[in-house]
């Protein structure tokens, strides 16, 4: 992310270089302002206009008085080429709904032809890119982007030096915790930034580490605008996922990945990973358990929100959706169930979710701001090869049914969450009886035996459960055969989330179900040295 100091560099370099029209793209009207004055100096002026405080005295009245309007603001900056004035900056604010008038778009072309051979420069500043096809060529875009880490550390700086004499205000913050207190606030505005940095403040008056959360809250506000984002609170703890000891191990030594130590140590940020394996067995949940181990906000994307009904509006909500996700990095974005969102693509919407899907190949292979995605799919035959390609996501860990020893981990972490002491319990019997389930059963039928135990008037029993795990018929006996191929495929093309899985699959590897074999052989015939086709793994 650029500092303001090297946007406002480059704008000042189009200026002397006479760029007719300089398109500015930006939600902050008063930043953009007061680096146009600044950059005026006493050699330039700057003169502001809007649809509210237009050039001249003149406000034209009817249906159409605003492009009217914005036609006489063109027509008084024209008028003033054949004068001996001071060089100007004219700041039209506003000014993309006017673009859609041709008559508008021509003034712009010939109003362009005088600039070049002028001291004057045009600035439109909006928050929405707009540039007619009309225009491609004379307009030059630049994105003012939000407040970086420095931009923000200025904010706080000043903060605190009005403060420091205030005997009320107390500023516990050590280098750490205050670098983890801006990259919180990356993606507000310099007026949002400044007003939650005071609101931390004045409601304990103090700055601490935990005023982190207090700035993460204030970002809820950005995401539910979008429609498309949706802000998770860090409520899940990596205590709270059984299993996986290989997935959390990799996931903590990349706790610190996003701190400028890291970056010291020349380490990039980790890019993400994708999460497939069997249904309920804890992806979406490790997803969640993600944001509170690194501190980060995580951001829940639903990509079936992207899709509209006019064309180009898909494009243009995948476009703001990740644009808003890199303004709030370091963060954790969470796809869940990708092979629903982009599997197999859809043959009645002319493309556009191809396109859509190749916007985020995209950005995923390009993006350079801190957002770590984690997808998570259950189907590896829906999703497309390109997700898959090294470089756009670190790793691919396959998430199996938890083990013998994780099952325990699991009956034990949701009783301790129904207030129950596990101790009480049987957790052995319970596991043996539990062979074949994911966590996600596990869990509704330790919720089955309280819904017994309530209607019986007594506390839960580890009979009550095993009754209710006796009646459950699991999906790794509904499926058996599409997760022995998903075994099968992830045991050469993905990293296992648990050891303890891992292992269990070596010590059989050579000795595949005889379902399994059967199917591989009517798949591949006879020929023994014929190519597997990949999609035909799964069920």
């Amino acid at each position: 992310m650029r500092t303001g100091k090297e946007i406002n560099r480059e704008i000042d370099v189009l200026i002397r270089a006479r760029y007719p029209i300089i398109y500015v793209v930006s939600w902050e009207e008063d930043r953009v302002e007061d680096a146009l004055r600044e950059l005026a100096g006493t050699k330039k002026q700057l003169m502001v206009w809007s649809v509210t405080r237009p050039f001249g005295a003149n406000r034209p009245s009817g249906s159409d008085a605003a492009v009217d309007q914005a036609a006489a603001a063109l027509d008084y900056i024209a008028s003033d080429f054949g004068k001996e004035g001071t060089p100007t900056i004219f700041l039209l604010k506003d000014f993309d709904p006017y673009l859609d008038d041709p008559v508008i778009v021509r003034k712009l072309r010939d109003l362009s032809y005088a600039l070049k051979r002028s001291y004057h420069t045009v600035l439109i500043l909006s928050p929405i890119l707009k540039v007619p096809p009309h225009l491609e060529k004379e307009m030059t875009v630049v994105d003012y982007d939000l407040p970086s880490v420095e931009d923000l550390a200025q904010v706080l700086q000043e903060l605190l030096r009005r403060v420091k004499d205030n005997p009320s205000i107390s500023v516990r913050i050590d280098e750490p915790d205050c670098e983890a207190l801006l990259k919180a606030a990356l993606g507000l505005t310099l007026d949002e930034a400044e007003n939650v940095f005071a609101k931390s403040l004045a409601l304990d008056g103090k700055l601490d580490a935990r005023d982190v959360q207090i700035v993460l809250m204030e970002k809820k506000q950005i995401i539910r605008k979008t429609g498309i984002l949706e802000f998770y609170e860090a409520e899940e703890q990596f205590r709270d996922v059984g299993g996986m000891d290989l997935l959390k191990d990799w996931l903590r030594k990349r706790a610190a990945a996003f701190s400028e130590k890291a970056r010291r140590f020349g380490l990039p940020e980790p890019r993400g990973i994708l999460l497939l394996g069997v249904q309920g067995c804890g992806k979406s949940l490790c997803a969640k358990s993600v944001s509170a181990l690194w501190k980060l906000p995580l951001l829940r994307f639903d990509v079936g929100n992207v899709f509209g009904k006019w064309i180009g509006e898909s494009e243009a909500n995948m476009r703001r959706a990740l644009k808003v996700a890199e303004s709030l990095a370091p963060c954790v974005l969470w796809l869940d169930e990708l092979e629903k969102a982009f599997g197999g693509g859809r043959d009645d919407d002319s493309g556009v979710s191809s396109r859509v899907f190749g916007s985020f190949l995209t950005w995923l292979q390009e993006k350079k701001a801190p957002v770590f995605v984690i997808a998570t799919a259950n189907d590896i035959a829906s999703l497309p090869p390109e997700l898959m390609r090294k470089g756009r996501l670190d790793e691919i860990f396959f998430v199996d049914l938890p083990g013998d020893k994780e099952r325990e981990d699991i009956f034990r972490i949701h009783l301790q969450k129904r207030r129950r002491d596990p101790a009480k319990f049987n957790v052995e019997c319970l596991c043996a009886e539990s062979r074949g389930f994911s966590g996600a059963e596990i869990e509704q039928a330790i919720i089955a035996g309280l819904y017994d135990a309530f209607d019986a008037k007594r506390d839960v029993t580890t009979e009550d459960i095993v009754g209710d795990l006796r009646a459950t018929i699991p999906l790794s006996r509904t499926r058996r055969e599409e997760i022995e191929y998903l075994r099968e495929w992830a045991s050469t093309r993905a990293r296992w989330a648990s050891s303890v899985r891992l292992s269990e699959h070596a010590n059989i590897e050579d000795g595949v179900s005889e379902a399994v074999g059967e199917r591989m052989d009517r798949e591949v015939g006879d020929d023994t040295s014929a190519p597997l086709d990949p999609s035909k793994l799964v069920g």
